[in-house]
């Protein structure tokens, strides 16, 4: 396996130019910090920096400005970013919007890099990218400050320049690999480097005032931090090809609880020992996630709030009953003589209450992922296909040709051809498609996404999109058409694996707020329970419930959501149809993150497709405009479903 190599920071002229900078930051903040009443005894700020903002959405009008911090208590480096009150440039942000992003006493001993971005005309940003692979939201610093900002931490932890990509600092990444993989498990005491922060040397006392002028009721920073710890020795792994990369994030303090549960981080063979998980189950006091056999019992006669909607009658009355699957007879009948789709809204009806029947998948998914225009003919079509193919090798090509000795100096290439042949031999092997150890289709997946990596350079490959393609591929058969089909799809999906990760966000945010009109009994107690990120339902969004549902069930909700009727974004609707489904169980028993994100990931397999379209079709009426002003302009998917344009405009800026 290939290392990274890595190189000290005291060469780097930013730094040297910084150094003095940060030095005299600390002074200042020393000197703040003891005038300053509310800081807890024994914390030091070391860097704090004003009017640093995150991005919810698309638009800067629509950011949310705070306060960086960087503090140092009891050997322990911490990091907290804190929105302004009462300071907000967008109407459409409110103070609980704005409290979804806080970054509170994150420590740098859960942090495995920081990339820098500095763009020709805007302003500087980094990602902070944790442990477990998931990144906060990009920090963008409107008055400068990251030289500051990297300067400081590495004064105060083990920080060096990843001699790969000189934006990516490295930390507590060390040169000895027995080092490095213990710095990865973080087990207690296991590094002890100069610099390096020690998990176990954080102090008892909390810095439960490490806000501005907030009375905070929350946990210490290290019942976080051994909170984290705890959870993912409690890791399932019960999904071990979906790995989440600095691609997509997290708004708030629970990034590794949630993602060892739902997405298993593989370094070699760094797994965590059972014996391991049930030492710390039986040393820590902290709220446990009840097993099938456990003794102890859920409290009993729990109220459950009313549901606003009286949910299930609300699906009697709106939610119309599913039909048999649009057939080969039916489907002639809705073309002219030749080959024009007579009436595509009326098609995409009939699709979105059936579904499609398995041997006229083929040839029904190219118009409803936009391949084909549905007033194509069958000519154009036929003449579309060809020249596509043409494309498609040429494309293919350009990877192909490259030679071992072109391949030992384009890191980039190896990388994402290492991570994408590691990835399809994980991707649907229990469908007999993809069965065997040499099986020709799943390298036909290798090739379709490296050429993909190809011909969208800037997003690449990222985990996940394997599972994208697999369906469609199984469906066509035929590599240039899949790989085209897949393209139509990454149009409207891409946004989900974007370095910015305004899709993600943008989705969650969108969710929360359709819950929040819904069902607000429920969206008030996910806020009692510090759930409001709504990143339990991550898995859903990001890879449209492929693992929720088995495969020929996957394939039925997504030609139902391809069609875009009633709405482009009914699987937010059909996130929020599963929660109200399970709403009494939840609020019931009195779920907490931990033991919500354990039940939703335990649900996959047991939901019923045809009810929950329903319900999601009936909250999605109930909703309305009201409903649509929800989502913020832009949220993924957005490519209007008769847009057959999109192959003639890869060269526009506008396109992922």
């Amino acid at each position: 396996m290939h290392e990274i190599d890595v190189h000290d920071l005291s060469d780097d002229a930013d730094y040297a130019a910084s150094v003095q900078q940060g030095s005299a930051s600390m002074n200042r903040s020393d000197s703040s910090k003891q005038s300053s009443s509310g800081e807890q005894e024994g914390a030091e700020i070391v860097f704090s920096k004003d009017n640093v903002a995150i991005h919810p959405t698309q638009y800067a009008s629509e950011r949310i400005s705070g306060r960086l911090k960087l503090i140092k208590q009891g050997g322990s480096l911490f990091m907290t970013w804190i929105p302004y009150k009462g300071q907000s440039s967008s109407a459409r942000l409110t103070e609980k919007d704005k409290s979804l992003y806080t970054i509170r006493a994150v420590p740098f001993s859960d942090v495995r890099s920081i990339r820098r971005h500095t763009p020709t005309l805007g302003w500087q940003y980094v990602i902070v990218v944790l442990s477990s692979g998931l990144a906060f939201p990009p920090l963008y610093f409107y008055n400068g400050g990251v030289r500051e900002f990297l300067a400081t931490i590495k004064q105060h932890a083990y920080l060096v320049r990843s001699a790969e990509d000189a934006n990516v600092f490295l930390v507590n990444d060390f040169q000895d690999p027995l080092q490095r993989t213990l710095s990865s498990l973080e087990l207690p005491r296991a590094v002890s480097v100069t610099n390096s922060p020690s998990s176990a040397g954080a102090p008892s006392e909390s810095p439960s005032s490490w806000t501005d002028g907030e009375t905070s009721d929350r946990n210490s920073a290290l019942a976080q931090q051994n909170a984290r710890q705890r959870q993912k020795h409690n890791d399932p792994a019960r999904d071990l090809s979906i790995q989440v990369l600095e691609k997509f994030s997290l708004v708030t303090r629970f990034a590794r609880e949630t993602t060892s549960q739902l997405f298993r981080e593989v370094q070699g063979d760094g797994f965590i020992p059972n014996d391991r998980r049930k030492h710390d189950e039986k040393t820590h006091d902290y709220p446990r996630i009840a097993d099938s056999n456990d003794v102890q019992k859920l409290p009993e006669d729990v109220p459950v709030p009313a549901d606003p909607l009286e949910f299930d009658k609300l699906s009697l009355v709106w939610g119309k009953p599913r039909q048999p699957p649009l057939g080969t007879e039916e489907w002639s009948a809705f073309l002219d003589s030749e080959g024009r789709v007579t009436d595509s809204e009326v098609v995409r009806k009939r699709i979105f209450y059936g579904g499609v029947e398995q041997d006229l998948r083929k040839e029904v998914w190219r118009f409803l992922l936009g391949y084909h225009s549905y007033d194509s003919t069958y000519a154009e079509r036929e003449y579309l296909v060809s020249v596509k193919k043409s494309e498609y090798e040429t494309i293919k090509n350009q990877w192909k040709s490259i030679s071992k000795e072109q391949a030992k100096r384009f890191t980039k290439f190896r990388e994402r051809k290492g991570l994408i042949e590691k990835d399809v031999v994980r991707t649907d092997r229990s469908i007999s498609f993809y069965d065997g150890d040499d099986s020709p289709n799943i390298k036909c997946l290798r090739d379709i996404l490296l050429t993909y990596s190809f011909y969208n350079f800037d997003l690449g490959y990222c985990q996940g999109m394997s599972d994208l393609l697999s369906p469609i591929f199984y469906v066509m058969g035929d590599e240039s058409e899949s790989f085209w089909c897949f393209v139509a799809l990454m149009e409207r999906l891409g946004p989900n694996f974007n370095r910015d990760q305004n899709g993600m966000h943008s989705q969650l945010f969108a969710l929360s707020k359709l819950v929040e009109l819904l069902d607000s009994p429920l969206h008030n107690y996910f806020k009692q329970k510090d759930c409001l990120n709504y990143f339990f339902c991550f898995r859903w969004v990001l890879i449209q419930f492929k693992r929720e549902f088995e495969f020929e069930k996957t394939m039925r909700l997504w030609e139902v959501l391809w069609t875009h009727y009633g709405s482009e974004h009914l699987h937010l609707y059909v996130c929020v149809a599963i929660l109200k489904r399970y709403r009494r169980k939840i609020i019931g028993e009195e779920m907490d993150f931990d033991t919500l994100l354990k039940f939703i990931n335990e649900l996959s397999g047991h939901i019923d497709l045809d009810a929950i379209l329903r319900d999601a079709e009936a909250l999605c009426i109930c909703a309305g405009e009201n409903g649509e002003s929800c989502i913020p302009p832009g949220t993924p998917p957005s490519l209007p479903v008769d847009d057959a344009s999109m192959y003639y405009q890869q060269d526009d800026d506008d396109v992922l």
